[in-house]
């Protein structure tokens, strides 16, 4: 005669389940877009082509805010990640 299982016993074993594929998936997605903010950002500029070219650097600062939002608008990034990143972009 098999044993069974008491239905907490399966409660529980399905919530650690659940919980854990939870946990991986969320540090996934952070590791993703971590990686996918790494690789969007480009070099810094030289202190020298910034003061030269002040229209140069706010057409970049629109682009980095575009792609970021791109990435916010795909679920790589959340709203609040979205937000610092603009805030430290415009200096804010």
């Amino acid at each position: 005669m098999p044993l069974r299982r008491r239905p907490v016993a399966r409660i529980a074993t399905t919530a650690v389940v659940a919980g854990t594929a939870a946990s991986m998936g969320a540090r996934s997605a952070q590791r993703s877009a971590a990686a996918a903010e790494a690789q969007a950002a480009p070099p810094a500029p030289a202190p020298e082509e910034e003061a030269a070219a002040p229209e140069a650097a706010e057409s970049s600062d629109v682009e980095q805010l575009k792609q970021f939002a791109a990435l916010r608008d795909q679920g790589i990034l959340t709203e609040e990640e979205f937000a610092a990143k603009k805030a430290q972009i415009l200096g804010i």
